[in-house]
This record gives structure tokens, C-alpha cells and sequence, in this order.
């Protein structure tokens, strides 16, 4: 099936016929098909780990007066944006496992694009955000009170949204208006280059406008969070104090930053070329990256090693098994 499903691909550019956009039929699952309750069973787990997880951070920070901080704030949603992402992607994917159908109707593989691909800009957005926090904290640390509260986070947030929202609404629309010549999409979930290579029409304004979206997200924010640590690391040569200090709340953001960048890179770079060159295993594990690692790895980076959030959960599901009352502080 992995074969056949191939040969379609390599051939969708020659129909010549425009089909209605009503079914969008994924062969992308490959020798997933043949233990298909196996990978069910593991999306299944995986789901309630990262709902779990993202939640106890949530809830925690939430609940804490003490908490009440830009840093925590922004932690909090880049869990909750973690949560959108994965909400977005792995339910379908356990449904379509168990159930073993390849068939998502037009306009839900467009509603997946979108929240997938905000899912994408909000994170990285939040992340740039996460690291000028940081040097505003580390370089003008007389300064950090005034210029970062609560106030102005709430602000950089609803910014983060604002913009995700809008650069993917207007890349998504000016892919739903094209007419395709092909329903099939060599991937286990839908995404915007994908469904754009079945056009039968010239697709160079979706190719312009897509690198303007990949600039303008990837490259832009990259770009800010690389400005913002350089400054850091400067300040952190001179002081011995100043450097313990920032890597206690920097290396947990430095390894987000890794890790969600590495999977948008290979995954741009995967299909920017023939995805059919890539051996199957590994063109599934780069595809969805970028979606399921962020949001499991987060909640124990954030929220098991920073020590006023671990110490606070711990607090927390004392009370819980001893049936105490929580108290906000």
C-alpha cells in the first residue's frame, strides 16, 4: 500500500481533471496500517500524558498567588498552546487508527491546517517572547519589575495569538481556494504544502506566500530569541553569579527552543523536496515532531525542574492524598 500510495503521489501533478474538494483521502499511514491498534494504543497513551501534564502545570500556576508571575504566566501558555496542538492532531489520529480510515473531509483537513500550523507560529512566537523575558530579568534586573508586569504579559500574549491568528487565516484561505486535481495526501495528518502540490492550478503566490510565513515565523522569531540570548551569554561572562542564576531558568527554555526548531527545520526541509526519498519511519517520526514532542516534553521541563513550580505540584498532591484544603498563596 506504502508503494501504491508513492505512485500516486509522483503521478498527482499529470490528472488533468479537477475533482470536488469534498473528500481528502490520507495513505500516508503506510505499515502503521498492519498494527494499527498498537500505534492506536500508544497515540492513546501519549494523548493523556501531555493532557495530564500540561494541565498539573496549568492548574498549579493558575492556582498560586505566588505565581502570579509574567515567567510562570508565560509558561502556563505555552502548556495551554501545547494542548491546542496536540488536541488538534491526536484524537483524529487515534480515530483513524482504531477505526482504520483514511478518509477527513476537505474542510476538516482545512480546519487541521489551521490550528495546526497557529499551533506552530503561537509556540515559537511565545518562546521569542519567553527569551526577551529573560533578558529583560538577566541584563536590567533593576528594571525587570517595571518594565515586565503582569499587565504587559498579558499584553505579549494576546500579541502572540494576534499574530499567529492572523499570518495562518490568510495562508490558509489562499490554499482553500484552490481547485484540486488529486484527493490524495501522502501524510498521516493534513498540512498546507501538502494539500497546495495537489492543485491543478499555478501555486507560485501559495509558494511566494509560504515563504513569507516561514520568514515571518520561523526566521523572525529565530532570530529574536538568538538576539536576546546573545545579550544574555555577554552579561553571563561577567559574572560568575549571574551565570548560575541564568541557567537555572534558562536551560529548560534553551531546550524547548531546541528541540521545537530542530522539528520545524526538518520538517520544511522534508517537503521542500520529494518526501518519497525519505525512508517511511523516519518520515513519519520528522512530521510529527514538531507537533507531540514540544507539548510532552514542556510540562517535565517547566514544570518538574523549575523549583517553585515542582515544589508547588508537590505541595499540591499532598494536600490532595491527605484531603487538606488548599490554600492560595
Amino acid at each position: 500500500m506504502l508503494q501504491y500510495s508513492e505512485t500516486i503521489f509522483r503521478s498527482m501533478h499529470m490528472q488533468n481533471t479537477t475533482l470536488s474538494p469534498a473528500p481528502v483521502l490520507i495513505l500516508g499511514f503506510g505499515e502503521m496500517t498492519d498494527v494499527n491498534y498498537l500505534y492506536g494504543v500508544i497515540t492513546l497513551v501519549g494523548f493523556l500524558m501531555i493532557f495530564l501534564s500540561n494541565c498539573t502545570v496549568i492548574t498549579t500556576i493558575l492556582c498560586t498567588k505566588t505565581l502570579q508571575e509574567p515567567m510562570y504566566m508565560f509558561i502556563s501558555t505555552l502548556c495551554a498552546n501545547g494542548l491546542y496542538g496536540s488536541s488538534a492532531f491526536l484524537p483524529s489520529l487515534f480515530i483513524d487508527l482504531i477505526s482504520k480510515s483514511q478518509n477527513i473531509s476537505y474542510s476538516a483537513c482545512i480546519i487541521q491546517v489551521f490550528c495546526l500550523y497557529t499551533y506552530a507560529v503561537c509556540e515559537i512566537t511565545m518562546l521569542a517572547v519567553m527569551a526577551y523575558d529573560r533578558y529583560v530579568c538577566i541584563c536590567n534586573p533593576l528594571r525587570y519589575v517595571r518594565i515586565m508586569t503582569l499587565a504587559a504579559a498579558y499584553k505579549l500574549v494576546f500579541a502572540a495569538w494576534v499574530y499567529s491568528i492572523t499570518l495562518i487565516t490568510a495562508h490558509v484561505v489562499l490554499t482553500a481556494r484552490l481547485p484540486l486535481c488529486d484527493n490524495v495526501i501522502l501524510k498521516i495528518y493534513c498540512d498546507n504544502w501538502t494539500i497546495v502540490r495537489l492543485s491543478c492550478i499555478d501555486t507560485t503566490v501559495n509558494n511566494i506566500f509560504g515563504v513569507f510565513v516561514t520568514v515571518a515565523s520561523i526566521g523572525v522569531m529565530s532570530l529574536l530569541i538568538a538576539l536576546s540570548y546573545i545579550e544574555i551569554l555577554k552579561v553571563c561572562s561577567k559574572s560568575k553569579d549571574v551565570r548560575d542564576k541564568a541557567m537555572q531558568t534558562c536551560a529548560p527554555q534553551l531546550t524547548s527552543i531546541v528541540v521545537f526548531v530542530t522539528g520545524c527545520f526538518f520538517e520544511i526541509l522534508l517537503y521542500r523536496f520529494d518526501p518519497t526519498r525519505v525512508p517511511y519511519g523516519l518520515r513519519v517520526f520528522m512530521s510529527v515532531e514538531v507537533i507531540v514532542v514540544p507539548p510532552l516534553v514542556n510540562p517535565l521541563l517547566y514544570g518538574f525542574k523549575m523549583k517553585a513550580i515542582k515544589g508547588r505540584i508537590g505541595h499540591l498532591f499532598y494536600l490532595y492524598k491527605h484531603k487538606l484544603p488548599a490554600i492560595n498563596e
